[in-house]
């Protein structure tokens, strides 16, 4: 069986930087273990997978390791395939996906997604969690992830995790955040149990970012970035319990998977 595969950066707006992901559109479901073993062979953080439905497009997100409930950056390399390889004639996407509806907007530069907002709340710091971080933080706050906060950009960039131990932690990953030199707020993401140390831009996490910078700067439009090695920047804006994301994606690869 041939089955189409495209590679895209997502939020970048050059190749090489942002968050690769793999998209495979699909006529129908494959088995869970199929949709497993392609993403691993693909070893990217994400493989989205989609197929059209009724009202649009049934979309499915995979780790290496395991499949995932919200990926951003996944949903935005998608989008960019549907809109720039595969002729979509309208400017608004629908997804049914496990974290339910989502839709992305054309705009004449970039992709605008609109995801859940997670609000996370104050918590008490693990112990595992400032030993795995190599450095204690300011505060801590938890949602899907634990949301380390610190007192600048140059502590989070200088951050050598010990993985082994983050994935130990109870949630799904640890967010390290600080105010940003010439962004609102900046950012880095891991994830080791999930098979991926350091993610290197992550849409969902900034649905658990965003809300805690609107409420810190007291406004609801914020620029980010997201400072792991191949860096990108998220346009974000809090909508009640709405997230806006906004970037942009190139495509750096397409072919064929012959599984």
């Amino acid at each position: 069986m041939n089955l189409k595969i495209f590679q895209v950066d997502a939020f970048a707006s050059r190749p090489f930087e942002g968050n690769p992901a793999a998209v495979c559109p699909l006529e129908h479901w494959l088995n869970e273990e199929l949709l497993q073993s392609i993403a691993a062979e693909n070893n990217l953080s994400e493989t989205a997978f989609f197929v059209p439905s009724k009202d649009g497009f049934e979309l499915r997100w995979f780790t290496p390791v395991r499949e995932v409930s919200l990926c951003g950056h996944a949903t935005l390399a998608t989008a960019h395939v549907i809109f720039e390889h595969l002729g979509y004639p309208g400017p608004l996407l629908v997804f049914d996906t496990l974290s339910g509806k989502l839709s992305v907007q054309k705009n004449e530069q970039s992709l605008e997604m609109d995801f859940p907002a997670l609000p996370p709340k104050q918590c008490i710091c693990p112990d595992r969690l400032a030993e795995g971080l190599g450095c204690a933080p300011v505060e801590v706050w938890c949602a899907d992830d634990y949301l380390a906060v610190f007192e600048d950009e140059e502590t989070v960039l200088a951050l050598q995790p010990h993985f082994d131990l983050l994935a130990q932690l109870d949630l799904r990953g640890v967010i390290v955040t600080a105010p940003g030199k010439s962004v609102d707020f900046v950012s880095r993401f891991f994830t080791p149990k999930y098979g991926v140390p350091e993610d290197p831009v992550c849409g969902s996490a900034h649905c658990e970012l965003v809300p805690y910078w609107a409420r810190r700067l007291g406004r609801t439009a914020l620029n980010a970035r997201q400072i792991s090695k191949r860096g990108g920047s998220i346009g974000c804006e809090l909508k009640s319990a709405r997230v806006s994301l906004t970037g942009q994606a190139v495509t750096v690869m397409n072919g064929i998977m012959t599984v």
